[in-house]
């Protein structure tokens, strides 16, 4: 077991929510399921998504998530930015600079690996022009991007 691990709560849909996220990311998979009784519904269950391990509980209705929380995903291709974009905004909500919200309302940031690189560029203007374009995005767009910053 890793020594930090998100802990996410849930209103009665921990199972179908991890089931969800381990279908979209590779390399992902249920650890473990725990349930009220043989056969009950779930209490909590322990995921990996692509390594990275997670706990869901089924905790009630007493809390929701928040935007002050998400989850950056490091995408490399425009492939993967526009895969995981679509399978993860799926009755959820899109929001701008790449964030967007789930059907069960956990926000994720998917962004492309060369953004990051862009932004922490030393040279005059560089990262500035790369971060407006940004603002200007909903899905991050890594053509647009490399317009923006100078690069054909």
């Amino acid at each position: 077991m890793k020594k930090i691990t998100p802990f996410l709560w849930f209103d009665g849909k921990a199972e179908e929510a991890m089931n969800f996220y381990v279908s979209i990311f590779k390399n992902s998979k249920v650890v473990s399921v725990s349930r009220m009784g043989e056969g009950g519904q779930v209490t909590g269950a322990t995921f990996q998504l692509d390594g990275q391990e997670f706990f869901a509980l089924n905790g009630g209705p007493l809390y929701t998530f928040s935007p002050a929380v998400s989850f950056l995903v490091n995408c490399e291709t425009q492939e993967e930015v526009d895969e995981l974009w679509e399978k993860l905004s799926e009755g959820g909500e899109e929001s701008r600079c790449g964030w967007l919200k789930d059907k069960y309302g956990l926000s994720w940031q998917i962004i492309p690996s060369v953004l990051g690189k862009m932004l922490q560029d030393k040279k005059a203007g560089n990262s500035k022009k790369a971060f407006e374009a940004m603002l200007q995005m909903g899905k991050i767009d890594i053509k647009t991007l490399l317009q923006a910053y100078g690069q054909p």
